[in-house]
């Protein structure tokens, strides 16, 4: 029998007890988010409006988003990307577990010196990809056009933020590279390896 979101108690200010919250609602108001599954619309969605609201709310304290991802959709991916450019508080991303496909992109994301990765996480990176057996083929080729301009922006974004050439860049992106946290370090996707 599954156990649900655990509660915990939150003191809210101004009252005098404190109420039970689930724990990620407490974990938000400690501006601490997660992306730990697939990245879809609404998750994505979430963590955009989490992002944006923590950052109106206050704009002077730090972000932390914690990513355990297989990956997933590149437009909503690429909307996590975008809002953590645009939200003036600096965002730590957090490697733990898995960072692959848009799961590494976000994590490069995050600001630079604030990239962190667990000692045993994994990163990978690779193209973006669809799924062309269910498209005609008029279809195939906008979608495949479109694809390409996808991976030359996703491309430009990993190097900008990883430092290294275009070649080494995209020659990574051709095929499934997995990286263990020092060498993602090496490979500037994140900034720091945390200690055990």
């Amino acid at each position: 029998m599954p156990i649900g979101v655990p509660k915990v108690p939150f003191l809210i200010p101004g009252e005098e007890d404190a109420s039970w919250v689930d724990l990620y609602n407490r974990l938000y108001r400690g501006r601490l988010l997660f992306l730990c599954q697939e990245v879809e619309s609404e998750i994505s969605n979430q963590i955009v409006g989490l992002l944006v609201y923590l950052s109106i709310e206050d704009n002077t304290k730090d972000l932390y988003l914690f990513i355990n991802s297989p990956g997933g959709g590149v437009i909503p991916g690429i909307a996590i990307y975008d809002t953590i450019q645009f939200v003036q508080p600096d965002v730590h991303t957090i490697c733990m577990g898995l960072a692959a496909s848009m799961g590494s992109f976000i994590l490069v994301g995050g600001t630079i010196t604030k990239r962190l990765a667990f000692p045993h996480a994994r990163v990978m990176i690779h193209q973006p990809a669809s799924s062309p057996f269910e498209l005609q083929t008029e279809e195939l080729l906008l979608e495949a056009e479109e694809l390409l301009k996808l991976r030359e922006n996703i491309a430009k974004v990993y190097v900008q933020r990883t430092g290294k050439p275009l070649w080494v860049i995209s020659e990574d992106m051709e095929r499934d590279v997995f990286m263990s946290a020092a060498e993602a370090q090496a490979h500037g996707i994140v900034d720091l390896v945390a200690v055990e």
